[in-house]
């Protein structure tokens, strides 16, 4: 992939990332990222879906830069490229290492989508020394399929995100109108590369895996599509669930998250006041039943309390 002429992802910037000439005038894309790496956090995170988490974290990088940037958007301070440090491919693949080494779950890719060519290499140099944790691929589903190819053998687990099916949400809180078209197709090519859903015995005395001691089998292989619930967008959620349910049947797992929490420091409460507040417990058990009615097993629900500042990480460079 070309990053002097980047289209990576659907924004299409046809943007020249390469970091030397940006000593310069020359504007960044979308994402607002060169061709080097950066990062604002490397650490074990015990807040993902249980089959991710484990008992010892998911070992979770978080990359710096977004080609979403949502007007609501959880993690403002890395999407908007304001925190992180620079990273060489090298010190990627040592981090990679470390995290396996401190008895992590997986190694859980967070946004990494305009980084994809660089991680690539990162993942094979790892691998060759040692890296044997399942990879997951932690995005927000607004993905090139030919991008994702790329991918195919390296990454064990996917995580997107389906934020949307109403192309006017998505164009006004995403500033991304054909978001469903371009997720659903990426979805798609997910579930080609990993298949129905696997997982690690409870116990093992595997060397290549951490040993864990609980009821929640680990994830092998698969994909989780992740839903944040959003207040007023009851009917476009509704559909969601109904899409992924009559396209993948059981082939896939839905996380139905109720985390959404207004951040008055990056939202534009005057410009989008229905966001100005989470989703009340009477929405959610709404969703969730609906989604029981609709034939949906292989799912989870987050508790009551997921609505906080608190589960937000610190990006403070940790792990870097």
């Amino acid at each position: 992939m070309d990053l002097s002429d980047c289209t990576l992802c659907p924004r299409n910037c046809h943007a020249n990332r390469i970091s030397a000439v940006h000593a310069g005038s020359v504007p960044l894309g979308y994402c607002g990222q060169t061709d080097e790496i950066k990062a604002a956090r490397a650490a074990l995170h015990m807040w993902e879906e249980p089959c991710l988490s484990g008992q010892t974290g998911s070992g979770t990088v978080f990359f710096s830069g977004c080609n979403m940037r949502c007007v609501f958007c959880q993690n403002n301070p890395i999407s908007a490229g304001r925190a992180g440090k620079p990273l060489s491919v090298s010190r990627l693949s040592e981090i990679f290492l470390e995290l396996q080494d401190q008895n992590a779950c997986n190694i859980n890719l967070v946004t990494p989508t305009h980084f994809v060519p660089q991680i690539i290499h990162a993942l094979e140099t790892a691998k060759s020394r040692g890296l044997t944790i399942p990879i997951v691929y932690n995005t927000s589903s607004y993905e090139k399929a030919e991008t994702l190819k790329m991918l195919d053998g390296l990454v064990d687990i996917y995580l997107p995100d389906l934020k949307y099916i109403s192309p006017a949400l998505s164009r006004k809180y995403s500033y991304a109108e054909d978001y469903f078209h371009c997720a659903a197709a990426a979805i798609e090519e997910m579930v080609r590369q990993t298949g129905t859903p696997a997982f690690f015995p409870q116990k093992t005395d595997s060397t290549s895996y951490p040993a864990q001691d609980s009821e929640e089998p680990l994830m092998k292989k698969g994909v989780i599509v992740r839903h944040l619930a959003l207040p007023g967008c009851m009917e476009d959620s509704k559909a969601i669930l109904r899409y992924l349910y009559g396209t993948y049947k059981n082939d896939i797992y839905i996380s139905i998250m109720n985390q959404y929490t207004p951040l008055p420091q990056f939202l534009d409460i005057k410009v989008f006041p229905e966001l100005n507040r989470t989703i009340t417990s009477e929405e959610y058990e709404e969703l969730v039943n609906y989604a029981i009615s609709v034939g949906i097993e292989n799912g989870y629900i987050q508790e009551g309390g997921a609505c906080s500042e608190s589960f937000i990480p610190d990006f403070d460079c940790s792990g870097l």
